[in-house]
């Protein structure tokens, strides 16, 4: 017998990379009571890890639970971006509705048409949230229009078309059911929520079925599953059987040592959860996402859809160069196989591979900005690596013919800008599919393109915009191959002999290109220390100092005036190195470098290569 569970409201909140979910849901924290008056509160207090809060982008979904009007609301804070989807695509089986947030001048983007196909290929009910109402460029009419169009695009019901509108400044802290009104607080949107957002149901005299969603990782307790109580209850120190849709064999008796419900950002032990409660369980070491608990007298998996599979990889390598070792904390290959794995306890996107050799790792991931966060991550944590250049996966068909991941790009650029773009982009191998105008003046460009060939363009592309572009992509299936892409326009600068970076031998490097370093650092031979304009890779001694005459001429000794070096972040680094090259990655510093240090086999291995290709 169904019942449902009136005093629960499970959603998800869903959107574009930054139109403001983390900051909605801090509002709706603060006005729920959840902190005292007096606390001081972080903003966008969900993103906790701090490569989140820097990059102001949300990578992993969490958990969390607001009270209203005595009904337990338990919320959701999903990832926007499309490298971190997978996450998306699971939590939404745990929810009965989502609210999708969109900023009042930006509209609907890539992303958000991706997470909405999700929420309503499931038949969940959508509140539509336009965000930053307060901005002074808002279009909520067009807005409106646009999120319909939408609707009707991706086959909506009519009972999904007739979704409530709520109007809404999370920076403010106000929300409204009219455009034209200011809100004073979230009232209408938590009222919205418990009107419009159907009670979870269930069956209370079932037996216990549970479908993992989520996993946490602890130190202290190890794996945490988290999912909702579908039918039944779980208590502590009940026995369940852990079953999987996609694994008919897997069948295995375990017991619920540890219960958790969400209250505010905090987790609190419980006894028993009845149908329609969020859950976090501890204790079971081998649980994983598409897990189902069940009754073991009624063991019936969940249908769960399958995680996407990675589509790019790179190589974790021991750091085997002159400086090895001098700066990290954790250096060996056992150090970097345990934290590697280690990650795969959270990170249900993503594959470890052992290669032939034990110094290195093959890593498997769903875009370069799901590979990098975990690099970044790892430098911070004290690990001293290198990772070679990110290469696609590819598959083969029946008939064994190669096919590539390729993805749908949505490029938002000025008009003065759309021509070198479509040039960059064809020579990519990408095809226009549309072309039309966006808001603000700015053209829209689609097209669909090998992920290959997006590989180390987004830095050419901000240069080629003037910073002025915004580019999306969405995975877009495996297509078969295109054919070869020329990468890198530039060789490299590599320094000669291991020393000390000096002015004069820099001032001198400086006309051969751009340099990536300034004076008093160290180099080993080896090492790329900036980019040539030409193709050709060239050595050039920047530790060379001044010979020393007898006879000065007043004014040879002026000061010489180098250039800045260029600075570039990791991702920079990532895009840059190429396929004969290597990202050093220590805590201190980023460093790029030949895989083959030395010069004279360097020559010999590029001859062999070039006589295997002809």
């Amino acid at each position: 017998m169904l019942n449902k569970r009136e005093d629960i409201r499970n959603i998800a909140i869903i959107a574009h990379v930054d139109h403001g979910k983390t900051t909605l849901v801090d509002e709706l924290l603060k006005q729920s009571g959840v902190f005292r008056e007096n606390q001081e509160v972080a903003e966008r207090v969900m993103d906790s890890n701090d490569i989140e809060r820097e990059r102001g982008i949300t990578i992993l979904s969490k958990n969390t639970a607001v009270t209203y009007k005595n009904t337990k609301i338990n919320i959701i804070d999903t990832p926007g971006h499309a490298d971190f989807g997978g996450e998306v695509e699971r939590v939404l089986k745990m929810v009965n509705g989502v609210i999708l947030v969109v900023d009042a001048f930006e509209g609907s983007m890539p992303q958000t048409k991706f997470v909405l196909r999700k929420a309503l290929e499931l038949k969940l009910p959508v509140i539509v949230c336009i965000n930053k109402i307060d901005r002074p460029e808002a279009r909520p009419d067009e807005v409106i229009d646009e999120v319909l169009e939408l609707f009707i695009e991706l086959d909506a019901s009519d009972e999904q078309l007739d979704c409530p509108f709520i109007f809404a400044s999370a920076r403010e802290g106000t929300a409204s059911l009219d455009p034209k009104t200011p809100g004073k607080d979230m009232v209408p949107l938590f009222e919205t929520i418990l009107d419009y957002i159907p009670a979870p149901t269930g069956d209370p005299d079932a037996g216990t079925q549970i479908l993992i969603g989520t996993i946490d990782y602890n130190e202290y307790v190890g794996r945490i599953g988290i999912g909702k109580v579908d039918n039944g209850s779980i208590c502590v120190n009940q026995e369940v059987v852990i079953v999987n849709a996609h694994d008919p064999e897997k069948s295995k008796k375990v017991k619920v040592s540890r219960l958790y419900e969400f209250d505010g950002l905090e987790k609190t032990a419980v006894e028993k959860s009845e149908i329609g409660s969020i859950v976090a369980i501890s204790g079971i070491a081998d649980i994983h996402i598409g897990d189902t608990l069940c009754a073991p007298e009624h063991p019936v998996p969940i249908p769960f859809q399958k995680i996407s599979e990675p589509t790019i990889a790179m190589n974790f390598i021991v750091n085997d160069s002159p400086f090895a070792g001098q700066e990290g904390k954790y250096v060996t290959s056992r150090h970097l196989r345990d934290r590697l794995f280690r990650e795969l306890n959270t990170d249900v996107s993503l594959r470890v591979e052992e290669t032939d050799t034990t110094e290195a790792f093959k890593v498997s991931g769903r875009g370069e900005l799901h590979l990098s966060v975990l690099i970044e991550n790892m430098r911070r944590e004290g690990y001293e690596f290198a990772v070679s250049k990110a290469e696609v996966l590819y598959r083969y068909d029946e008939g064994g013919h190669k096919l590539e991941p390729m993805e749908l790009a949505y490029v938002d650029v000025p008009e003065e800008f759309s021509g070198s773009v479509i040039d960059k982009l064809s020579q990519r191998k990408g095809e226009l599919q549309n072309m039309g105008t966006a808001n603000g003046g700015y053209t829209r460009l689609e097209f669909i393109i090998p992920s290959r060939g997006l590989i180390g363009y987004r830095g050419e592309f901000m240069t080629d915009t003037k910073g002025n572009g915004i580019l999306n992509t969405v995975f877009n299936g495996y297509a078969p191959f295109k054919g070869e892409i020329s990468y890198r326009k530039q060789g490299s600068l590599i320094a000669f002999e291991s020393g000390e970076s000096v002015t004069y031998g820099l001032f001198n490097a400086q006309e051969r290109g751009s340099l990536f370093i300034g004076p008093g650092e160290r180099v080993y031979a080896g090492m790329v220390i900036g980019e040539n304009p030409k193709q050709e890779d060239i050595e050039l001694n920047v530790c060379k100092k001044k010979q020393l005459t007898n006879t000065r001429a007043s004014g040879s000794d002026d000061a010489l005036k180098l250039t800045p070096p260029k600075i570039m972040s990791l991702e920079q680094c990532l895009e840059f190195i190429g396929t004969d090259e290597l990202l050093e990655v220590t805590p201190k510093h980023l460093r790029i470098r030949k895989k083959i240090l030395d010069p004279t086999q360097r020559k010999r291995a590029a001859i062999s290569a070039a006589a295997k290709n002809q």
